[in-house]
Parts: C-alpha cells; structure tokens; sequence
C-alpha cells in the first residue's frame, strides 16, 4: 500500500519510513511544503495527517486533493513514531472494511 504522510518532525523523516516499511507501506514523507506540493501527491492508497506539526497551507492542499481524488485521509494530532504505528493499524482495520 502506498501512503502520504503529511507533517512531523524532520528529524523523524527516517523513522516514519522505517515504521511505514516494516508494516510493508511504500511512504512519501512530507514535512516541509515543497513546491507544487498538489501535484507531488499523486494517487496514494491513503493520506496520514499530522496535524500539530504541519501548516494550515499543506492542510488544506492535502484535504482539497483528498477529496478531489478520493483517497482515504486519517487525521493524528500527535507526531511520534507510536502515534504512527497506531496510525498505521487504524487505517489498515478501516480499509480492510471497506474491500
């Protein structure tokens, strides 16, 4: 399954990867706005937000291009490796329902 991680920390960039990758997820970590960033997500399986630590701009452009492509997005206020492991289990239990 192919994610996109929007937010965090970007001294966590490695560990989010290693977390995603042990659960066997191919993830593309956004921590900074890049440019063009609507066009850099492409057509995940899914969209974890981080919200405490991400800005309103990639928020917004994130959930726009959500909806706009009908990609399952999961909200984690909080930013650890933990959060994202639990993360990871919810949105695996929630797509499991849905096939």
């Amino acid at each position: 399954m192919s994610l996109i991680l929007v937010g965090g920390h970007d001294r966590m960039h490695d560990a989010y990867k290693g977390v995603c990758s042990k659960r066997g997820h191919r993830v593309k970590v956004y921590t900074q706005l890049p440019a063009r960033f609507d066009k850099m997500i492409g057509n995940p399986d899914g969209i974890i937000l981080f919200t405490a630590t991400v800005s309103h701009k990639m928020i917004h452009i994130a959930v726009k291009e959500a909806k706009r492509k009908n990609i399952p997005l999961f909200r984690c206020h909080n930013s650890s490796a933990t959060s994202l492991t639990g993360a990871l289990e919810q949105f695996e239990k929630d797509l499991s329902l849905l096939n």
